[in-house]
């Protein structure tokens, strides 16, 4: 059974930005993540405290809100272990 990695916000950032969302917002260490397809803004919102290690649901949560924007056999890979 796959495992969800343990993974930080830095990381989170990284493999969202591999799938082209920009970062255009900051507000103290929540960063909103934002890329136009067909016309259409789809925006993520990721909560970056230095290297530390996110907690397992805030994951989950960040991984079914991306879900609606990248096709979940693309992004699984990223978020859990096979």
């Amino acid at each position: 059974m796959p495992k969800l990695r343990r993974l930080s916000g830095k990381q989170i950032l990284k493999i969202l930005q591999e799938f082209g969302f920009e970062i255009y917002s900051q507000k103290g260490s929540h960063i909103r993540l934002q890329r136009t397809v067909d016309g259409q803004e789809q925006r993520l919102l990721v909560a970056v405290h230095g290297s530390k290690t996110i907690k397992p649901g805030t994951i989950k949560s960040i991984y079914r809100e991306a879900c609606r924007f990248i096709p979940e056999d693309e992004i699984r890979q990223h978020f859990y272990t096979e």
